[in-house]
């Protein structure tokens, strides 16, 4: 565990030593304000209609406000996990290093699971970025929070297991763009997946439905913690560190 923690450090430090992990939490927090007001101003105008139409506004922030973020939180993390990924192994492999680590004493797991909860903590941080909005939203309302934290518990789940894709497909190359760019295609196949659900109902259908990661949100969005939509997230996770650990197993006996 000392080892998973001196890897995790040192990619932190990494992040946040360069330009990359403040711009990150910059633009991030950024789009996320600008879903935040947006959606405010658009529950305060449909509100002042309905009430001058002398019709009854209900005041369900959870579902009218709260969850649909939720969902563009989701949708944001699409574009910025890529980016957080693609630099883990594939700098490694361009400047070197990968040698110095496949050849460490260290094992190949920890050196994983280090990078990968360092991206995992990474995009918490972000995440922190958002509940500065939502606190403002607790000050002037009154939302239940059990659903909201939730919510978040959710989001850590699916990007962890985008995150451990990502690590996977980082080390597959040394070319950063290259990484990004395919783990950006691979979310954003795992997440348009469910749209096949729509238009046809065979087994197959239904299957590729499952494997999207956007399905398994719902419940989380809602506010209620479904076991089969977390053991696939965990799954998930597992998947993608397995097969980064193989990946890593044929560049040690390469090395």
């Amino acid at each position: 565990m000392r080892n998973v923690w001196i890897i995790c450090r040192k990619e932190l430090y990494s992040y946040f030593v360069s330009p990359v992990a403040y711009l990150l939490l910059t633009m991030f927090g950024l789009i996320f304000g600008f879903f935040f007001w947006n959606a405010i101003a658009v529950f305060v105008v449909e509100g002042m209609e309905m009430q001058m139409r002398g019709q009854s506004f209900p005041m369900n922030l959870n579902e009218q406000i709260i969850r649909p973020l939720l969902q563009n939180v989701s949708v944001i993390g699409l574009f910025f996990i890529p980016m957080i990924t693609m630099r883990l192994f594939a700098e490694e492999k361009r400047t070197g290093t990968i040698e110095l680590l496949a050849t460490s004493p260290i094992r190949d797991l920890e050196i994983i699971v280090g990078k990968w909860l360092a991206a995992l903590i990474l995009y918490s941080c972000m995440l922190l970025f958002t509940a500065l909005n939502f606190a403002f939203l607790f000050k002037y309302g009154n939302p239940d929070w059990k659903p909201l934290v939730i919510g978040y518990l959710g989001l850590l789940l699916q990007a962890g297991a985008l995150l451990a894709i990502g690590t996977f497909i980082s080390t597959l190359t040394k070319n950063q763009i290259i990484a990004g760019a395919a783990t950006f295609g691979v979310c954003l196949l795992l997440w348009v997946l469910e749209w096949v659900g729509g238009y046809e109902t065979a087994a197959w259908a239904r299957v590729l439905a499952y494997l999207s990661v956007i399905t398994h949100f719902e419940s989380f969005g809602r506010g209620v913690i479904d076991f089969k939509d977390t053991v696939f997230y965990i799954t998930l996770i597992f998947l993608g560190l397995f097969f980064t650990a193989r990946s890593m197993e044929s560049l040690r006996w390469r090395s």
